[in-house]
């Protein structure tokens, strides 16, 4: 046996591996496009926001965010930022994302999907307390009513704005929608004030409203207030959508269908987070 044998063969096998080695080259040349190209769904969120969002993903807009990816065959990616003034102008507008869960249909600053759901304004009581329907009810003056401040600057809401119509003012009680952000859940404040019994009732936002009105230790009622469109031009009720920049009629119409395509899912969800419904699950949202 010659001494240089084992060299031979080794030259042989580094001669047999390298067209291995172009073709496993040529191979990931190929797929690099197809990774670089990978379809990227960039939601605007709050971190902070339950029921709708936070950054662990337990809000059901995130449930839903994520259905919709799938179904897009995307990366889901969030940007988060509390949802105040200024939320869409630093954040979608900013460019830093492109789909905004949770926006009142026909917002003007956005270009709008399909709803996908229908609430209103709750009245929020202790089951032991006036069954309150209606903005109407002589007993409203003399309870002390909790309600929703919206904005830095403390801006009416629409209950606000309802019961001020009647002269019922004398024992509001304000609770800021951003409350305070250093800690968990600020929205829920107000559904806490009625269980502890801090207020006799509370006019709060269907969605936030029931979630929080279900972990309560006491058991509340929730009940769809009315007139469900008080006077000229007050709503208590709105069609929910997603928002895409106004430009971007491509996002619109693929979120559009994927809503479509899994709305019984996203119904469902909708039950499981206790989000009081007019539109009815199953049925379309005009």
């Amino acid at each position: 046996m010659c001494s240089g044998c084992p060299d031979a063969l080794d030259r042989t096998a580094r001669s047999a591996r390298k067209p291995l080695r172009r073709a496993i080259a040529g191979l990931a040349l190929l797929l690099l496009p197809a990774v670089a190209d990978a379809r990227e769904l960039r939601v605007c969120a709050d971190p902070n926001n339950m029921p709708f969002s936070n950054a662990a993903g337990q809000g059901f807009e995130n449930k839903i965010a994520e259905i919709i990816a799938a179904d897009l065959g995307a990366k889901l990616n969030y940007t988060w930022w509390a949802q105040r003034r200024g939320f869409v102008r630093n954040t979608l507008k900013a460019g830093l994302c492109d789909l905004v869960p949770g926006t009142p249909a026909n917002l003007e600053m956005l270009r709008t999907t399909a709803p996908y759901y229908r609430s209103s304004y709750v009245f929020v009581t202790r089951q032991n307390g006036p069954d309150v329907t209606s903005f109407n009810d002589p007993r409203l003056r003399d309870m002390r009513i909790g309600v929703q401040l919206i904005g830095d600057d403390g801006a009416n809401s629409p209950p606000v704005q309802a019961l001020g119509r009647r002269g019922i003012v004398g024992h509001l009680v304000g609770y800021p929608v951003y409350g305070d952000y250093s800690a968990p859940n600020p929205p829920a404040r107000i559904v806490d004030a009625v269980a502890s019994g801090e207020i006799d009732l509370a006019v709060v936002w269907g969605p936030l409203a029931g979630y929080f009105a279900e972990k309560q230790k006491v058991p509340l009622r929730v009940t769809p207030v009315t007139p469900r469109i008080d006077g000229p031009q007050l709503p208590m009720i709105y069609d929910i959508s997603m928002g895409v920049r106004r430009e971007d009629d491509a996002l619109r119409s693929d979120v559009n269908s994927a809503l479509a395509r899994h709305k019984a899912e996203i119904d469902a969800l909708l039950s499981q987070y206790r989000v009081p419904r007019l539109d009815g699950p199953g049925s379309p949202v005009r």
